[in-house]
């Protein structure tokens, strides 16, 4: 049997490695809650945007380096244990990327990218894969002097830099890494679908956690009042309306037969990456924006409370659509009505309490997973 014939044949499970790695970045996910948490501005916001993609790149290749090969084998072992260490310390270094200095950053950002695509190169199964992982390391290449100049500039000045590269990093991960007259021909190539959707579920569900536990501290760390109650309940609410539409849509069904009757797993993969990296951008929104709620539940409306609250909303309705049309070819027609009626929840944010904004939100999310599931049902009939 062929090593390619192998790839096709063999499927495996998550293993507790995995879900031991994705703790780093719970961590991570965390961390960049706080840092917008406690400086709430555009720059900040800016920061922390380009920050969360720096690490959701380090968990997908990471993640689909394991996906490649397999993560029992004691090469990927070795090689997600240190990701881990690094990723600790590139975590840890949220705090102070953009107070004090960036260099722990960045270290530890290009070691792991750098490090673990050479791996990749050594440790791929397929000979188009070793060449894939070959461009992909000159584009890693290309971007690391824009994230060496930003570790040695001012704060202000690293931002400009570092969002240069990251947005480099994900042109090449939507481009797969093209090279001058070479590029990834990925129609009828080897690779686990289903497994990386898996992955990518799991992770927003760790993602999503970070909703519950926000809402959580935030409860604990107020006097228990009817106002907190109420905040509180409604910002559960809205995460479960959330994970609704995640888990209970017509969407997540489909997906599991595209993935595997797909005759091109590795770009379906692709996409399944970019939409969880901005799904979890949403969430982290979302997350903020309903602590700040429970704390302050009587504030002043604000543009930053709405944009946090109904941006983070639409940018995970928006991301819903994409992934719904592009990859599974379902009309979004729902998805946009869906954000029109956030787009003029936003418009009635701007003179409302922190409270009612909350409930107006969580309540036109409910709505919208009603209507979801009362279309999926009467699809399911037909």
């Amino acid at each position: 049997m062929s090593q390619s014939s192998e790839l096709d044949s063999q499927e495996y499970e998550i293993t507790p490695l995995e879900l031991f790695f994705d703790l780093v970045f719970v961590f991570g996910i965390s961390q960049l809650s706080h840092h917008l948490l406690a400086h709430l501005s555009w720059h900040s916001a800016a920061e922390t945007l380009v920050m969360l993609l720096a690490i959701l790149t380090v968990w997908s290749y990471t993640s689909w380096a394991a996906t490649m090969t397999c993560a029992e084998q004691a090469s990927t072992r070795g090689m997600m244990l240190a990701v881990m260490l690094l990723g600790l310390f590139l975590n840890a270094s949220i705090t102070w990327a953009f107070a004090e200095s960036g260099w722990v950053f960045v270290v530890c950002l290009l070691g792991i990218h750098l490090g673990r695509t050479v791996w990749s190169i050594v440790s791929a199964q397929e000979a188009f894969y070793a060449e894939h992982f070959t461009r992909v390391l000159y584009w890693f290449a290309a971007t690391a002097p824009l994230w060496v100049l930003g570790a040695m500039v001012d704060a202000d000045s690293r931002l400009w830099w570092w969002a240069a590269a990251i947005m480099i990093d994900l042109v090449g991960t939507w481009l797969a890494h093209p090279f001058p007259t070479r590029r990834l021909q990925s129609v009828g190539k080897p690779f686990d679908a289903s497994r990386m959707l898996e992955r990518c579920r799991l992770f927003l569900i760790i993602a999503l956690g970070e909703t519950v536990l926000t809402t959580g501290t935030a409860i604990a760390a107020s006097s228990m009042t009817l106002m907190t109650a109420l905040t509180g309940a409604f910002a559960l609410v809205g995460s479960i309306a959330l994970w609704a539409l995640m888990f209970l849509g017509r969407a997540h069904e489909l997906s599991d037969q595209h993935q595997k009757q797909t005759d091109n797993p590795l770009l379906v993969s692709r996409k399944t990456v970019l939409t969880t990296m901005f799904l979890v951008a949403g969430l982290v929104a979302i997350a903020v924006a309903n602590e700040i709620v429970i704390a302050h539940p009587h504030a002043a409306p604000s543009v930053a409370l709405s944009t946090l609250l109904v941006g983070g909303s639409i940018v995970f309705l928006l991301t819903q659509a994409w992934y719904s049309h592009s990859v599974l070819s379902l009309d979004s027609k729902r998805h946009a009505l869906g954000i029109a009626a956030m787009l003029a929840v936003g418009l009635l944010t701007l003179a409302t309490p922190a409270y009612l904004s909350l409930i107006l939100v969580c309540s036109t999310l409910v709505i919208f997973v009603v209507v979801e599931q009362l279309v999926t049902r009467h699809e399911r009939s037909e």
